[in-house]
């Protein structure tokens, strides 16, 4: 099975930050994949913009080497890398100064789009969108991309897109967010409004509840300073969790457009119920084989900041009424996994006796690694001796049913970049959304602080604090496995 490719319009996008991390790592290969794909008009164009005093030469360069290391596929291809490089250019100026920005202005071409990519810190995203106004930089067709963090809180958040918004009008703002680009997150609005098997159970009628796991087994090595602000809470629970939740919990949109999806998850996380205190976990995780403990990465031995979080969320409308989602994730965990399990109820009245056990149908899909779909079935186990029941797996393996062609997927900036070009909103964040999932997350962490919490430490290596189980346990239920 192959995909489809749609090329683009024309246009020039602008990279600022382009020497840093995100840009080299995955920005920039994300674009040479998508020209190796044939989606780039003859004429479109990459400018890397930072403060570095570098020659477009030495950008080239720059480039070049990161492409070798994080798409070294493509990267063997000598003319597709030539080829992508001689529509890379650089520009050296700085934000905060008139210093540059004629030199980016007269790069630029007529009559395209024009993208801004803000690969940089919050700080700087009012003076680089008031100097491309003030550069004349701007029309109609001009799209701004900003990363996240999208605040600190939902004051920094309302300031923030306060900052925006008087230069550029919602329309052109693009919040990224890249869990939203990954194929098997989109696959979760296909599964359940593109099949009628699942939608009609899609309910607190039939699913006794629903966990959602972002699991890494990583540390926090080299964001020390950003993680000891933010916290796992801000970092992932307000922005990447909050997202799955509402994409498995929203309303069937009237179409697919990006207004119609977003204004349905805003419902959704306007309808969260505060949570209680008792029904979250912080955690912390220690040293072990897998390097030092939390404290000692920060260099702070009294600090409270959770590497890991568990909580127990409700929706309160008439589709999920009494249905709990668990949410967890944590760094340093025993398995990098991404997964959203969707655990129905149990039949309400079993034929086959007591000795036949209890079984559910539980549906896993499953977002990194190894993307794809599980439905758990009941079926009776197979030999002589009674009617003896067992829960076996119907497996999809997106790279096993879509083709050898598609073992290696799309990375997620690849889809979400090209919806920028394309002028496509729907996988991007709103403005009233952000400020929505942080007026629910910031009572928790004051909370917090009021009460003067301290995350649970747990070993590297684990599945998080016991505590988490406890959280589980009290209702009757277990989480499923973290499994790579």
């Amino acid at each position: 099975m192959v995909s489809r490719v749609i090329p683009v319009d024309p246009f020039d996008l602008v990279i600022f930050g382009g020497t840093g991390d995100l840009a080299q790592r995955k920005i920039l290969p994300a674009l040479f994949r998508r020209y190796c794909a044939g989606q780039w008009p003859e004429d479109a164009q990459i400018i890397g913009a930072a403060r570095g005093d570098h020659t477009p030469d030495e950008f080239r360069k720059m480039t070049a080497e990161s492409l070798r290391q994080n798409a070294p596929m493509r990267a063997q291809d000598v003319d597709a890398l030539n080829g992508f490089l001689q529509r890379v250019d650089y520009v050296s100026l700085d934000a905060l100064s008139a210093e540059g920005w004629q030199s980016l202005a007269k790069k630029l071409k007529e009559n395209r789009v024009r993208a801004f990519y803000f690969s940089v810190g919050p700080s700087l995203f009012g003076p680089l969108a008031e100097r491309i106004r003030l550069h004349d930089m701007a029309s109609e067709h001009t799209r701004i991309v900003v990363e996240k963090p999208f605040g600190h809180d939902l004051g920094s958040a309302r300031a923030l897109n306060a900052t925006l918004a008087a230069h550029f009008d919602e329309g052109q703002i693009y919040r990224i967010d890249h869990y939203l680009g990954k194929e098997t997150v989109q696959n979760l609005m296909a599964v359940r409004f593109g099949n009628m098997l699942f939608e009609p159970l899609w309910n607190s009628q039939y699913v006794d509840h629903i966990q959602i796991t972002v699991a890494e087994t990583v540390g926090i090595d080299g964001r020390e300073d950003y993680y000891e602000r933010a916290g796992a809470m801000r970092d992932m629970v307000q922005n990447h969790l909050m997202q799955l939740l509402c994409l498995i919990a929203m309303e069937p949109p009237a179409k697919f457009d990006p207004d119609a999806v977003r204004d349905e998850k805003l419902k959704v996380i306007r309808a969260l119920d505060p949570v209680e205190p008792h029904h979250i976990v912080r955690g912390q995780f220690a040293a072990g084989p897998e390097g030092p403990g939390y404290r000692d990465v920060v260099s702070n031995p009294r600090s409270t900041t959770e590497s890991y979080v568990a909580l127990r969320a409700h929706v309160s409308n008439w589709r999920w009424a009494g249905t709990p989602f668990y949410l967890r994730t944590g760094k340093r965990l025993v398995a990098r996994s991404s997964v959203i399990n969707v655990m129905f109820k149990d039949a309400p009245h079993s034929i086959f006796g007591e000795e036949a056990g209890r079984h559910a149908n539980a549906l896993s899909i499953r977002l990194q690694p190894n993307e794809g779909i599980t439905l758990k079935v009941t079926i009776k186990e197979p030999g002589p001796g009674g009617m003896r029941l067992i829960d076996v797996p119907l497996d999809m393996s997106f790279a096993e049913a879509l083709g050898p062609e598609n073992q290696d997927p799309p990375d997620a900036y690849e889809r979400l970049v090209m919806d920028v070009i394309r002028g496509n909103q729907t996988l991007f964040m709103r403005g009233d959304e952000v400020e929505a999932a942080w007026a629910w997350t910031d009572p928790v962490i004051a909370g917090w602080q009021a009460r003067g919490d301290v995350p649970k430490p747990y070993d590297s290596g684990s599945t998080g604090p016991g505590d988490a189980e406890l959280l589980m346990k009290r209702d009757g239920r277990r989480w499923q496995g973290i499994k790579p």
